[in-house]
Parts: C-alpha cells; sequence; structure tokens
C-alpha cells in the first residue's frame, strides 16, 4: 500500500533543506527523504580540518543568514554540520532518515516514489541530490598494485590515519591542494598530480575574492548566458579558508618540498606514466590568475572605485622542477595514492525521458517539463551560487512559490 504525500523531497541537502523551508512557509504537506541517518551527510564525511572555502557571509539558508564577528572568516566542518542540525530542528523540518529512494516513475495521478521501506504518491517531487553523488576514480586505478592504499579524497581524514610513508595526490582542485598542503605540513612527502583547476588569490586589493567573483565576474549571468551548456560543469577553483584562508599556490608548494607532476597517464603495477604536461598547466594556472586580477583592476578603474593598489608575488618555483614522466612508486617511498578526481552524477532513478545527453536534468531554473518535476542544487541550475549555501534559497523560492502559483496541492 502506498502513502500518499503532496511533495516529496529526494535528499536532505542544502537544497532539500531549502526547499523544505518554504513549504513549510506555505503550510504545504511534504516530507523529505534522506538516505543517511543523520543530517548533513556529505559535510560530516569531510576531513577533520575541513573548511569551507565561502566565507561566513555566504553561508545563508533561507530565514538562517549565519551571523557572527566574522563575516570573512569560515565555517569548519563541524560548524556547518551543527548549522545543519540547528537548522532542521528550529524550523522543525519533516526529514525521514534511512530512506533510500530507487526510483520516481510518472503514474496519472502525478509521481510514484519508491523507496527501499515503503512506495510514497506524490503531487511534486523536488529532486534535491544534488552534483556530487558519487565519488570518481579512474579506471586504470585497478591496476595499482594492491600494496599501495589508494582512496578517494572523500574517505581521507587527516594525515596520521594513512600509512607511513610517501603520499601521491592525483588532483590540483580544492580538495586536492588543501589536502596536500595538509600533508607536507604534517611533515610527509608528498607528491602532486596537477590538473587544469585556476588559482585564485583569497584576498585582492581589500577584499576576499568571492566578493569579486560576484560583483565582476558573475554578476547578473545566467545559465543561458554561458558559452556553452558544458560550462556549467566548469572545474572548482584552487583555494582554502583553513587557518583564516590564505591564497594556494602550487610554486610556493614546490618551494615547500613538493614534487609536482602532470597529469597521471596510467598506472602499471608499481610504475606511474604520466603526461609531460606540468608546464603546460602551471601556465593556464598562472595566466587563469592574471586574467582575473586584470579584470578587477579594470572594474575598480571603470568604475572609479577606492581601492588600495595590489601587487600580488609573482612566483616561479614551479618551472625549474623536473618534468617526470615515469615515477617508480616504490623507490619514490609513496605508500598511500589519494584520488582527489571529483565527483559524477546519476539520476537515472527518474524513469522520465527527462536529461540531456550527459545525463543533466532538462529544466529551466528548476521546472522541468513535466508538472511537479523538479530540481535543485546544482551548479549553475540559474546563477553562479545555484549549487551553495549562498545560493540555493533563491532557487528553492523559486520552485515553491510556482507550485503555490500553479495551485497545485
Amino acid at each position: 500500500m502506498t502513502k500518499r504525500v503532496d511533495t516529496i523531497i529526494v535528499g536532505g541537502g542544502q537544497g532539500g533543506l531549502s526547499t523544505s523551508y518554504y513549504l513549510k512557509q506555505q503550510g504545504r504537506q511534504h516530507i523529505v527523504l534522506e538516505k543517511s541517518d543523520q543530517v548533513a551527510p556529505a559535510w560530516r564525511g569531510r576531513w577533520d580540518s575541513f573548511t569551507l572555502i565561502t566565507p561566513n557571509w555566504m553561508t545563508r539558508l533561507p530565514g538562517a543568514v549565519y551571523q557572527d564577528d566574522h563575516p570573512d572568516g569560515f565555517l569548519l566542518r563541524d560548524d556547518v554540520v551543527a548549522y545543519f542540525e540547528e537548522y532542521v530542528a528550529h524550523f522543525d523540518l519533516p526529514l525521514q532518515y534511512g530512506y533510500t529512494v530507487t526510483s520516481v516513475e510518472a503514474i496519472e495521478s502525478g509521481y510514484l516514489v519508491r523507496t527501499d521501506k515503503e512506495d510514497f504518491e506524490a503531487t511534486n517531487v523536488v529532486m534535491a541530490t544534488g552534483l556530487f553523488q558519487q565519488a570518481k576514480m579512474p579506471s586504470f586505478s585497478a591496476d595499482l598494485s594492491p600494496e599501495i592504499r589508494q582512496l578517494h579524497s572523500s574517505e581521507y581524514r587527516n594525515p596520521g590515519e594513512l600509512p607511513a610513508g610517501a603520499v601521491l595526490v592525483v588532483g590540483s582542485a580544492q580538495s586536492g591542494c588543501q589536502i596536500a598542503e595538509e600533508l607536507y605540513q604534517s611533515g610527509r612527502k608528498v607528491y602532486l598530480s596537477v590538473g587544469s583547476a585556476g588559482r585564485i588569490p583569497r584576498r585582492y586589493r581589500g577584499q576576499d575574492i568571492t566578493r569579486w567573483l560576484g560583483d565582476v565576474i558573475f554578476d547578473g549571468v545566467t545559465v543561458d548566458q554561458l558559452p556553452s551548456p558544458k560550462a556549467k560543469f566548469g572545474g572548482s577553483l584552487q583555494g582554502t579558508g583553513k587557518d583564516g584562508g590564505h591564497t594556494i599556490n602550487l610554486h610556493q608548494f614546490v618551494k615547500d618540498g613538493v614534487v609536482l607532476l602532470g597529469h597521471v597517464q596510467s598506472i602499471q603495477g608499481d610504475r606511474l606514466l604520466l603526461v609531460p604536461d606540468l608546464m603546460a598547466s602551471l601556465a593556464h594556472n598562472d595566466k587563469f590568475e592574471a586574467d582575473l586580477v586584470k579584470r578587477i583592476d579594470d572594474y575598480i578603474e571603470k568604475n572609479r572605485l577606492d581601492y588600495p593598489e595590489e601587487l600580488l608575488p609573482d612566483l616561479r618555483d614551479g618551472y625549474a622542477a623536473e618534468e617526470i614522466i615515469d615515477l617508480d612508486l616504490k623507490a619514490a617511498g609513496i605508500q598511500t595514492i589519494i584520488w582527489a578526481t571529483g565527483y559524477q552524477f546519476d539520476f537515472s532513478l527518474v524513469k522520465l525521458p527527462v536529461f540531456d545527453e550527459d545525463g543533466y536534468p532538462v529544466q529551466r531554473r528548476g521546472v522541468s517539463e513535466y508538472p511537479g518535476l523538479y530540481f535543485i542544487s546544482l551548479p549553475f541550475l540559474y546563477t553562479w551560487d545555484s549549487g551553495i549555501l549562498a545560493g540555493v534559497g533563491g532557487d528553492a523560492a523559486h520552485i515553491t512559490s510556482l507550485m503555490a502559483t500553479n495551485g497545485i496541492s
């Protein structure tokens, strides 16, 4: 026997909670199905010293803008978890824990939502599972010698939990760089395979870089104005909020003893074969920062704003590094590989032809062509901050207002 519910939200992350908040304000019957046994499982799964890369002033779920004396500080992992716990408790949101949704199917009265515990019928379904659903690792990781431990960045907790010896981190976006920095600062020898993520200064000309990104780069830009549909999948940038936030610079890593490598091409037991593209990656990294600060400088000059001039450090140490194309892992003392290679998404539980060739939902600001089927908490669902704490509330307000104005109940 199925249970009838007006609206079902699949996923209890920031998108699901924001949607639930607005539905609660409207007095609309709904439940949030969360497969974990507690709120904020993705945040709980971060490493011990994790901090948000966005400053405190950007922590703003609807009805609960984070307020303290340090707007440009950064929340620790446990602070983020506490924020979510307090949010659910304060607004008494109807989360149902331990429910794994197995399918969403269209039926005459709306949708049939099947779970591992019971089935539901709903007029509306909001898919709030986000884009970072499954850890992604290259297929050739299966060719690694079993004597070397390998794990995804989502499984990393702290340096003390790793086997003794050197560590190879593959991937130089946010997670990869932050983990590599923590490891070498703890005394580990670190090798870092560099990717295409761009460098940003943590602060520039008196402001945190996130303020400049919002004012200069992304101001007013919506998803339909991106250069291509795939641009919404743009990789994350290099940055950190640890210890008050500072710039991540690969050239500084080299000065501190990190061995930089190009992209990993393949693994053959104990040997790592690499693409000789380190110098090109470093050049891209440097150019990204230079282009960004030029746009900020031009914006300041054009608008005659009063901000102090600043000249960023011009580090070049990485260009003196040896370009390694064949690395003997055992000879290098590497006992652990951490794959900071991102995540992949899978919406296949929705049994409707509502996805493009990438498997991404076809929708307009979260609204699909199927009445009552919505998506939320995706990067550039509408604007650049749609997928983060700072902007998800706006999209939640949009889709819940449509539910009300369309007279769906």
